[in-house]
């Protein structure tokens, strides 16, 4: 069934409904929120932005889904989940009033920095409940079309907050009022998702607890050992490790891509401040709409050829559109490479999301997608300090450039063999059609 056609299914249910809006409208405040952000820290009118400071932002950004991710869980089977959502949409509220208030003060050190870096490690809990409660508000017959259309959902809600937040922004100017102008809105977003959260009702996302759950710390513990047991399971599994190492290397490309984006819209196609924030909205839109052009092509290509035919052409693509419209390092062209890019990298996800899934004893999945969720986020955050040692303040980097696309290329070509000894295999029924000696 197509994307559109699943969501037409799973929107029917009217509890699915609630938790969905719950969800929209708080990504729709972190888009709003990480506009805010990155319209602060990115691109201040008053200096030009230094790949290091970057490279410092996005682990602020990236560290809580790294590192808080896995231990969510934890606390997440033992509090009532629609609690976590009115409690963390609550608390992420305030602290975005917080973040504009040091904004507006001009408080842009430390604090600022520990209270952003909080808001989004509470974002882990909050995403977390989602997911955890998603199984007690669809049938289970509808639960994989439910994991396939939330996210996507989810993420697109993030840029269209994000382009709200551009918009806050050309509305209250590029100085310190904008910023706290657009926090302040995405704190408001926060808890609209709050309210949202108490249409359900307090015990209707579980957890079931009929036997008392281990102490703490000895679940932190087994979250641990859990981590190794997913790593150790996937590295004897060649199709999920092949598409791991993929999407850890595919991250790490797009992260560093990220991070050029981000000096070249702000150091060399424009001066900074409102000029360089839309301009790389521009981007970051077309960017969006090509993520969600890769989730809705990725079930009808997958239908007509091989899951790693089809890894192996996006990845393909992303080598085409650096080299066609990265290299030139044009204003012009650069957004055509974001909408590429984009494409490509959610069509190689949701295509290593299902091999995982295929290749993955069930025992074992929650374990490894942990290794995942560490993976997806952990390798960007490694690709932001890469960069910053490598990438100029300007953003202009050929070498760099020709570097990434020949990183694209080798890992396409490696998928494409891989295609190639499959389609050369002999399938099940050809091999009873033998001949009998």
């Amino acid at each position: 069934m197509s994307f559109f056609g699943d969501l037409r299914v799973v929107i029917r249910g009217p509890r699915f409904r609630r938790l969905f809006g719950t969800r929209l409208v708080s990504q729709f405040g972190d888009g709003v929120y990480q506009a805010g952000l990155a319209g602060y820290v990115f691109f201040n009118p008053e200096q030009h932005t230094t790949a290091g400071e970057v490279a410092i932002a996005f682990a602020v950004l990236l560290l809580p889904f790294s590192i808080v991710g896995p231990f969510a869980g934890v606390f997440i089977d033992r509090w009532s989940r629609r609690q976590v959502l009115l409690v963390s949409s609550l608390i992420k509220a305030v602290l975005a009033a917080l973040t504009a208030a040091l904004v507006a003060a001009g408080s842009d050190g430390a604090l600022f920095f520990a209270a952003a870096l909080v808001l989004l490690s509470i974002n882990r809990f909050f995403l977390s409940g989602l997911s955890a409660g998603l199984p007690y508000v669809i049938p289970r017959d509808q639960l994989m079309m439910a994991n396939a259309v939330t996210p996507t959902c989810g993420t697109f809600a993030a840029f269209v907050g994000a382009g709200a937040g551009t918009g806050l922004r050309l509305l209250g100017g590029d100085g310190s009022l904008g910023t706290a102008l657009i926090l302040l809105g995405a704190g408001m977003a926060f808890a609209a998702a709050g309210l949202a959260s108490l249409t359900l009702r307090r015990d209707e996302l579980g957890p079931d607890l009929d036997s008392e759950p281990p102490e703490v710390r000895d679940a932190l513990r087994n979250v641990v050992s859990g981590l190794a047991d997913g790593t150790r399971h996937i590295w004897v599994r060649h199709p999920a490790r092949y598409a791991l190492l993929t999407i850890g290397g595919h991250r790490f490309l797009f992260g560093i891509a990220s991070l050029m984006t981000l000096l070249l819209y702000n150091n060399t196609f424009t001066e900074g401040g409102v000029a360089g924030l839309a301009g790389f909205s521009v981007a970051l839109a077309l960017s969006g709409i090509g993520f969600f052009l890769g989730a809705i092509l990725t079930p009808w290509a997958t239908a007509r050829m091989s899951t790693d035919a089809w890894i192996a052409l996006m990845l393909a693509l992303a080598c085409a559109a650096l080299l066609a419209f990265g290299l030139p390092f044009s204003a012009a062209l650069f957004p055509a490479a974001g909408f590429a890019l984009g494409v490509a990298s959610q069509a190689v996800k949701v295509s290593v999301d299902t091999l995982v899934q295929r290749h993955v004893d069930d025992a074992y999945r929650g374990r490894v997608f942990s290794v995942y969720d560490m993976l997806f986020n952990a390798t960007f955050a490694l690709a932001a300090g890469v960069a910053a040692l490598t990438v100029p303040p300007s953003g202009v980097s050929h070498t760099v450039v020709v570097a990434m696309a020949l990183a694209f290329a080798a890992m396409s070509a490696g998928w494409a063999l891989r295609a190639r000894a499959q389609k050369a295999e002999p399938s099940p029924s050809d091999l009873r059609s033998l001949p009998v000696h």
